[in-house]
């Protein structure tokens, strides 16, 4: 699908993860709805009042960390050792100035520690308990470990830790599982973009694993002469394809549109992985793109002509 948005106009795109279908999902359709509205709207106010594109990133991706359907923030998948460690990271186009976190702990809305890194281009990425205390000493909210965790993670951690029973903690098929993130991307009335993604990882996953949605380049990128990308899906894949800086540099070198380079990066180049790949961007005209692979990625678009929210094809 692709929109177009005229140059001076506001759009932000919402996405709160690709991957495989499941009960708990189809018994949750309407709450799904709900979430990726309420984050839509979120940004959208932000954009309507002259508001940036960052901050609008910021308000929409934290819409999705304060709801526990989604991954990322509450609602956090679990480690194989039973603990929550989220990955961040946001981008400005405006100036290229991005932050970025992995495997933190207890920071309440990992998207708005990073958005306090960008603002100092001496200290871009940081993990584990030093980013706890910088994002303290930067008077991020913070909450206890139980906060984060939600009966359905928790069900979900329980019901593999017994298929794991006496095994390894270092799992060498845990791609097969759940994953989740969230992720926006926006242009404001400036003609600036901005992107931005946050996960709570892979359920029972490697502890100490990080994936793609604290790097720049792979999981968010932005510059306003391209694009602003946000990705998500299996980790390990996009990394090793910089997946969202190759969408932004497809448009770099062909002059397409967004919604073209996500359609060649994910559905044409990739199109014999065995692996989930979604994305979503605004390019530098106003036009924004969505693609995914998988059975479905929750995500939702608006624009002053045009609004939408799907889950599935």
């Amino acid at each position: 699908m692709g929109r177009i948005v005229p140059m001076g106009h506001i759009a932000i795109v919402v996405h709160g993860g690709a991957g495989d279908d499941s009960e708990y999902i189809v018994k949750h359709i309407s709450e799904y709805e709900e979430g990726i509205n309420d984050a839509v709207t979120a940004g959208y106010n932000i954009l309507k009042k002259g508001g940036s594109a960052l901050d609008a990133v910021e308000a929409a991706v934290m819409s999705l960390e304060n709801n526990p359907f989604f991954n990322a923030g509450k609602g956090s998948a679990l480690t194989a050792a039973g603990h929550v460690e989220m990955c961040s990271s946001i981008m400005d186009g405006k100036n290229k100035k991005a932050g970025a976190a992995a495997i933190v702990t207890n920071i309440r809305n990992p998207i708005s520690f990073v958005k306090e890194l960008a603002k100092d281009s001496t200290l871009l990425y940081l993990g584990g308990d030093e980013a706890l205390e910088t994002a303290k000493d930067l008077g991020i909210k913070t909450e206890p470990e139980a906060y984060f965790i939600t009966e359905h993670q928790w069900d979900a951690f329980e019901k593999e830790r017994k298929k794991d029973a006496g095994k390894s903690k270092v799992l060498n098929k845990y791609l097969k599982r759940q994953h989740g993130t969230v992720g926006a991307v926006a242009i404001d009335v400036e003609g600036n973009l901005a992107a931005g993604t946050s996960t709570g990882g892979t359920e029972y996953c490697q502890p100490g694993r990080i994936g793609d949605s604290s790097m720049i380049g792979v999981g968010t990128y932005a510059d306003n002469k391209t694009a602003a990308v946000s990705c998500t899906g299996d980790g390990e894949y996009l990394i090793t394809e910089v997946l969202a800086y190759n969408i932004a540099a497809t448009i770099e070198h062909t002059g397409c549109t967004i919604q073209e380079a996500i359609d060649e990066v994910i559905l044409v180049k990739n199109k014999d992985r065995a692996c989930d790949l979604g994305a979503i961007g605004v390019d530098a005209k106003g036009n924004i793109g969505i693609a995914f692979n998988s059975e479905r990625m929750f995500r939702g678009w608006r624009t002053r002509e045009d609004s939408g929210i799907k889950i599935y094809k």
